[in-house]
């Protein structure tokens, strides 16, 4: 299924990043992330998974650092209430395909939302998850939308350390 924002995806890919859709303004700019108050790129750069902080345009450089991006349903939506069921058919058997092609060591759900909409589960709880996609392990993060600024950037930030850590083999 096409997207108004393409994956970022590649060879030597290590870990991929999974939000729950396109925003408006990431489909307009055609970039990953792009809302100028989400805080994703700066949580990488500050969690130590960028060595540089990133602009959504610069999405494609993710790959040097082994990092890729993909959604858990493609449609654009002003929020992701707006999204249903059927937007997500097909998100298992997509992500499957990634980890068969590519290989990652894992998945990292940019909030409970997709993982909760790709996998069909209630309220999923941050970090590890039982559940594995073939040989990749699956992680939860926080959203980092600005819908979710009641969650405390610095609380944000440890859970995008320890996936780090856990990237790095210590964790």
């Amino acid at each position: 299924m096409d997207s108004a924002v393409p994956d970022v995806l590649g060879p030597g890919v290590r870990l991929v990043f999974v939000g729950i859709n396109p925003g408006l303004r990431s489909a307009q700019a055609g970039h990953h992330f792009a809302n100028p108050r989400n805080d994703f790129w700066r949580l990488l750069h500050d969690s130590g998974l960028t060595p540089e902080l990133l602009d959504p345009s610069e999405d494609a450089q993710l790959l040097a650092a082994g990092l890729g991006i993909t959604n858990a349903a493609m449609r654009v939506t002003r929020g992701s209430g707006e999204l249903r069921r059927t937007d997500f058919a097909g998100a298992v058997d997509r992500l499957s395909g990634i980890e068969r092609t590519l290989g990652p060591a894992g998945f990292g759900f940019v909030g409970k939302q997709a993982y909760a909409g790709a996998f069909s589960v209630r309220s999923p709880d941050h970090g590890l998850q039982r559940r594995k996609l073939g040989g990749a392990w699956l992680y939860v993060l926080p959203s980092t939308s600005p819908a979710n600024a009641a969650v405390a950037y610095r609380d944000r930030l440890t859970w995008f350390r320890r996936l780090a850590r856990r990237l790095d083999g210590a964790g």
